[in-house]
């Protein structure tokens, strides 16, 4: 097989993906004037993302199925139909209940992108790449959070809210076509996929559809996919909380920001973040069994402790530290890349993208729990509007971050122990309190 083929089926994959990001944040920097436009209090205004979220949680293991029996191609080509019709139906929207639905339509195509990407790269190239690839995947991606934080809002203040959205609608139709028209299910020459036991090593080819029925079962049942579902839960939601809904009004309104200066903030969340990708990769790559306690914990407790300061600033933060605080949740998207690595070294690849969309929703459930505890914490502190938003209300709803983290910490650890009992690498606790007593 020729090498540009390779690339172009990736690349246009991952532009998919850009483009799925940029949908997936698309009220990032105009959260204020879809307040305005449908007259929506802050709990409303959470529930675009919410639903949004909701939908592309719930929809995960669903995708990873399909894309395990079906394959890649009309998978990703059907979630960017789903987003095109949603921003087109977000585009005329006349009221919040047709807004939320074209959130649904949008969270539902979005689900279906990354899982895709995935399995492009699971089958198109050879193993010892795919951890370089996964992060390079990521690390482009976010650059369709800069698309949602500068054309999209310039666009939507020169033109109107239709042009903007609509124009994304037909980004979306593009994209319908080149996928279907550029990516295929395997290489040239193969027919099917074969999968690789992880425990015995034995191969075989994959024809079975009891093996679908099973695939959430075994996935699940090993403690690294529960890790990787952890690690995912805990290290993103913050940064995806911010970036998708509440840091551009947190800025402005509470921190009294320009609105020049909060998306020249939003750019360096996303700049960073692609910078820091390929470190986080490459430590990951040379220290595998030491991940979560070299990366996974030390991102949540820096990203915790640096909220934690924001918040008990006494006056509006210094600009420095808000920097800090993009550096710091930055780190959180790269840091979720790692889920994916134990889920593609720990399952045979017939039921890869299954475990992946576990490991998928544990971020998305996590943010979509720090976007509604937010928005119904600054309704019941009285700011549940943009002229009644103050700093103090967005101090005391963002600690609602704060049980989030524990929880994911906490699980981390466990299922890390049970990981590497399973590996051979640490005793059981039972084996070494018998040996105590004897």
């Amino acid at each position: 097989m020729r090498p540009w083929r390779l690339w172009l089926v990736y690349g246009v994959g991952v532009a998919a993906y850009v483009l799925s990001v940029t949908n997936r944040t698309s009220l990032s920097a105009v959260g204020v004037d879809a307040a305005v436009r449908f007259d929506a209090d802050a709990a409303t205004l959470s529930m675009f993302a919410v639903i949004q979220l909701a939908v592309y949680g719930a929809m995960q293991i669903p995708v990873g199925v399909l894309l395990d029996r079906y394959g890649a191609r009309p998978i990703i080509t059907a979630g960017m139909l789903l987003m095109a019709i949603g921003q087109l139906v977000m585009a005329f929207a006349p009221d919040v209940g047709t807004a939320i639905f074209a959130r649904m339509l949008l969270g539902a195509g979005d689900a279906a992108v990354f899982p895709s990407v995935l399995r492009v790269v699971a089958v198109w190239f050879p193993e010892r790449q795919a951890p370089l690839l996964v992060q390079l995947t990521g690390i482009i991606g976010q650059s369709g959070q800069l698309l949602a934080i500068l054309p999209i809002a310039a666009l939507l203040h020169a033109t109107t809210w239709t042009v903007a959205f609509g124009s994304l609608a037909g980004l979306g139709v593009l994209f319908t076509i080149l996928t279907f028209a550029v990516i295929r299910n395997r290489p040239p020459g193969r027919h099917a996929d074969v999968s690789v036991d992880t425990t015995t090593g034995a191969m075989r080819v994959v024809t079975s559809a009891a093996d679908l029925r099973e695939g959430f079962r075994e996935s699940w049942g090993h403690p690294a996919t529960r890790l990787a579902f952890w690690s995912h839960f805990a290290t993103p939601f913050s940064g995806t909380a911010f970036i998708l809904l509440w840091g551009f009004p947190f800025l402005t309104i509470g921190q009294g920001l320009s609105a020049a200066v909060a998306s020249l903030l939003f750019s360096v969340y996303v700049v960073f973040g692609m910078a820091i990708g390929p470190v986080i990769g490459a430590l990951s790559s040379r220290h595998p069994m030491r991940r979560s306690k070299l990366l996974v914990l030390p991102i949540i407790a820096i990203q915790a402790a640096v909220w934690l300061i924001v918040i008990a600033w006494p006056e509006p933060a210094p600009l420095w530290l808000l920097f800090v605080l993009a550096f710091a949740l930055a780190t959180g998207g790269p840091a979720s890349m790692i889920g994916f690595d134990h889920a593609r070294t720990f399952n045979p690849r017939h039921r890869l993208s299954t475990a992946s969309g576990i490991v998928n929703v544990g971020g998305f459930l996590a943010a979509l729990l720090a976007i509604l505890f937010i928005g119904l914490a600054m309704n019941w502190l009285g700011a549940g509007s943009p002229d009644t938003y103050s700093l103090d209300a967005f101090r005391i709803a963002f600690l609602t971050q704060v049980p989030l983290w524990a929880v994911g910490a906490l699980f981390i650890i466990i299922e890390r122990k049970r990981t590497r009992v399973m590996m051979g690498l640490d005793e059981p606790r039972s084996r070494r309190r018998d040996r105590n007593i004897l």
